[in-house]
């Protein structure tokens, strides 16, 4: 073997347990991309509290944007400026009662975290079924994007409803 230095060897050269070993790693890439076993993402669960409090944030979201595109109506501004409010004349009751109805959801965001389990369950079935009901009706006659916000609003209320009835109960001991 001229012109060999020692250790070297021919790519020709091939020793048959070197074939084998990256036959054999190959397999196993192979393997363990196909595998069912290979790591997939976590996935905790969450807790009910978390769950309310997202869906408040997420119905006060919608509350929001509804109201702000509300206003691009042909009209609505005109009406605001000349003192009409949603239902009646703006006065200063009406706006309490109108401050009322959406500072509820928006407290309840914090309260759904900061409760117990058994107040938390009872304060987000009342509220969520009120709300649910009045989404309902202050939706249903409105223009489609209002009814389009109405739908998913109702949908939010509603698992606010039905996470807090379905709250997991703890064991005794």
């Amino acid at each position: 073997m001229a012109g060999k230095e020692k250790g070297e060897q021919n790519s020709t050269d091939s020793h048959p347990t070197t074939h084998l070993r990256i036959v054999a790693s190959f397999k196993n890439l192979r393997c363990a991309t196909e595998s069912p076993n290979k790591p997939v993402l976590s996935d905790p669960k969450l807790p009910v509290k978390l769950k309310l409090s997202a869906l408040w944030t997420s119905v006060m979201f919608c509350y929001i944007y509804a109201d702000y595109f509300e206003l691009f109506k042909p009209g609505k501004l005109e009406r605001m400026m000349a003192g009409n409010g949603p239902f009646s004349q703006t006065t200063q009751g009406v706006l309490v009662v109108a401050s009322l109805v959406l500072a509820i959801p928006s407290v309840m965001i914090f309260l759904s975290i900061a409760l117990k389990a058994t107040v938390n369950r009872r304060v987000n079935i009342t509220f969520g079924s009120l709300y649910t009901v009045i989404i309902m009706f202050t939706a249903s006659r409105n223009w489609a994007f209002m009814k389009m916000y109405g739908v998913v609003e109702v949908v939010l209320t509603g698992l606010v409803v039905w996470y807090a009835w379905t709250w997991p109960k703890q064991e005794a001991d």
